[in-house]
């Protein structure tokens, strides 16, 4: 099973998510849907980073990392729509 630690920015808000999961696609389709609570409020979203795990512990350490004051600021250098995924995988 792969793990996801992936990135959302509002569009309408000055406002950044950063979560971990195994089905990217859904995931994204559940924010994009006001169906999460910490999220509805700030939809729509762009997802502007994804990164890959093959263990769900790694995936939660970089997800922690990322959620930190130092991620945040690593997030605004380098977010973007910077996708570490498998070739051919759509988001």
């Amino acid at each position: 099973m792969k793990f996801f630690v992936y990135v959302l920015q509002s569009r309408i808000k000055k406002y950044i998510y950063v979560g971990l999961t195994n089905s990217l696609t859904r995931r994204v389709g559940q924010h994009q849907d006001g169906k999460g609570r910490t999220t509805a409020a700030y939809r729509p979203f762009d997802l502007i980073h994804v990164e890959e795990f093959e263990e769900r512990s790694q995936a939660r350490k970089r997800e922690r990392y990322l959620k930190s004051g130092v991620g945040k600021e690593w997030i605004k250098t380098h977010g973007s729509v910077s996708a570490r995924l498998p070739a051919g995988r759509q988001v």
